[in-house]
């Protein structure tokens, strides 16, 4: 994939249609008419995962207040999705990318080092896009604890600009 197809900071999303959970086709047109925090995970069931679905589920009401809308992204199946998501009771749909193309298009397939062995997988990174469908902020690498906290007020200061 080319640098223009990827997604940059300040530049509307590309096109994509990707499988949520309950059935749902996302395209990046579902991304506009609200804010959206687009969050990329390693896997379902896996403690840091776990706990950062968590934390944006725990933080919903604070996110949907704002007019933000959450969905996660890794290259689990729909199967583990819904598994995952109704096992924690997240508020919000889990997008399966188990070709990796919203992954490519965001980045965030990345080497990793997996028990001594390098593995390519994915670097746990979310990205905040405004009401027009613009990628406004990334984090990439990102550490679980206080992440959706730090996201959360990201939000709010951009939604008040």
């Amino acid at each position: 994939m080319n640098e223009e197809t990827r997604v940059q900071i300040d530049q509307p999303i590309p096109p994509f249609q990707a499988q949520a959970t309950g059935g749902r086709t996302v395209t990046e047109k579902d991304l506009q008419g609200h804010w959206t925090v687009l969050y990329f995970y390693p896997r379902d069931n896996t403690p840091g995962c776990t706990n950062e679905a968590k934390d944006f589920r725990d933080l919903y009401p604070e996110f949907q207040a704002l007019g933000a809308e959450i969905l996660g992204v890794s290259r689990d199946s729909l199967a583990s999705h819904e598994k995952f998501k109704a096992k924690l009771e997240l508020p919000f749909d889990l997008i399966s990318d188990p070709d990796e193309t919203l992954c490519r298009l965001f980045d965030v397939i990345k080497e990793k080092n997996m028990y001594g062995k390098k593995v390519m997988g994915i670097e746990r990174s979310t990205f905040l896009i405004d009401p027009e469908g613009v990628l406004r902020r990334e984090w990439r690498k990102v550490k679980v604890a206080g992440h959706a906290q730090e996201v959360l007020e990201t939000l709010r200061q951009l939604a008040q600009a």
